[in-house]
């Protein structure tokens, strides 16, 4: 059955937002990519790393400041970024907020929350 082959997962349920940092979360995993959830907290900090693959972050409530090379973008709900591999950056919870991180297979989910 092709219904076998499907897999669901939900942005919104199980939310727990962190005092001490981000909540990550795999969501779901294909041949290709990871799907992370970032639940972060107003006036948190993901400290500056780098992916050693490209990224995609998407917005999905909230609203995040996010940092490259000493330059700050606000993004907002709804709103999609992409990122090439070893660009160093960071996120502040600009509000609460529950960001979507598309990973390439490859990449490491021990990376992301450490």
């Amino acid at each position: 059955m092709i219904i076998e082959n499907m897999k669901t997962a939900s942005l919104t349920d199980g939310l727990i937002y962190r005092d001490d940092r981000p909540a990550i979360t795999v969501l779901l995993q294909t041949k290709t990519s990871k799907e992370i959830r970032i639940v972060i907290k107003k006036g948190q900090e993901m400290k500056e790393h780098k992916a050693p693959f490209p990224i995609v972050v998407e917005i999905f409530e909230g609203a995040i400041d996010f940092g490259i090379h000493r330059e700050r973008t606000s993004l907002k709900k709804g709103d999609l970024l992409t990122l090439d591999e070893n660009m160093p950056h960071n996120l502040i919870g600009i509000e609460d907020s529950i960001v979507r991180l598309s990973l390439f297979q490859k990449d490491t989910v021990e990376r992301v929350q450490n």
